[in-house]
């Protein structure tokens, strides 16, 4: 008795087969390069709150400087009152600032890493993938903003623990994670833009301490603009911390800011600084 001739395979399995076959012969089209710039964004952060999950105790440490400001430096001064500060309390005033320091403090120094991946070997491998330069720096930017939020929701629990009178609107505090997370972009690419250049971990450590305290105390993190001479007045307002502290003072307890020119000058700033740092990148994997 003859077998039952076999049913016709459907179209459907055809194509998959033949879509399969084209596959090994022709490899997948690449993304193209705005594809490219968001995923490498997204790969980049998880790593960072990897890192902070297996050690935790960085994020310990810096803590203890943001709080003796506002204890000691903060608590002392409001009892004073020698500096203006519109009828604020000096603590409240002296808030803000002390979360883009800590913010800054964590950002200047992430350079040291990007040089530590060049000695480790992995940013050579890096750069052989067909990734932008310009993604890769983004995405590490934005990490260093992410690991700077954290360090800010320390700071801000800090404050409020010590009755700081400070805004919870869902709004804003979404506006001050966005500023924390721009201003942390341009700190961490001016460092990685400054590895670029001096190649070297010890010298960027010295490069880096070197400018953070005039950044910081050449911004309005501890004093308002009046009460500045002409010339710190002139370096205050090309500095970028001053527009970030301008910025989170407005959102976090409501003072007179401009809020448009500071968002405008911090994402102007990182984007100068992922140009900057991105075409130094091949000079330091050499």
């Amino acid at each position: 008795m003859s077998e039952a001739p076999a049913a016709p395979q459907a179209a459907s399995a055809d194509r998959a087969r033949e879509q399969r076959t084209n596959l090994l012969v022709q490899p997948p089209q690449p993304r193209a390069g705005w594809r490219l710039l968001p995923a490498r964004i997204v790969a980049m952060c998880p790593v960072e709150l990897q890192k902070l999950r297996h050690d935790r105790t960085e994020l310990y440490t810096r803590a203890v400087q943001p709080a003796l400001w506002l204890l000691i430096f903060g608590q002392t001064f409001t009892r004073i009152k020698a500096i203006p500060t519109e009828g604020i309390p000096y603590v409240d005033y002296l808030a803000p600032g002390i979360i883009a320091q800590s913010a800054m403090f964590i950002a200047i120094f992430y350079g040291i890493q990007i040089i530590w991946e060049r000695d480790a070997g992995i940013l050579n491998k890096l750069l052989v993938t067909p990734t932008p330069r310009s993604a890769l720096i983004t995405g590490k930017a934005f990490a260093a903003g992410v690991k700077s939020l954290i360090q800010a929701v320390v700071v801000i629990v800090i404050a409020a623990l010590l009755g700081v009178a400070l805004t919870w609107n869902p709004l804003k505090l979404l506006a001050v994670a966005g500023i924390v997370i721009l201003g942390s972009a341009f700190f961490s690419c001016l460092s990685m833009t400054i590895a670029g250049i001096v190649l070297s971990r010890d010298r960027l450590m010295g490069i880096g301490q070197a400018i953070t305290m005039p950044l910081f105390f050449g911004s309005n993190a501890l004093y308002p603009l009046s009460v500045m001479p002409g010339w710190l007045q002139t370096v205050s307002k090309v500095n970028p911390l001053s527009y970030q502290v301008d910025a989170l003072r407005g959102l976090l307890l409501g003072t007179p800011a401009h809020l448009a020119l500071d968002f405008a000058v911090l994402f102007v700033a990182a984007a100068l600084g992922i140009a900057a740092a991105s075409r130094l990148l091949g000079r330091l994997a050499r």
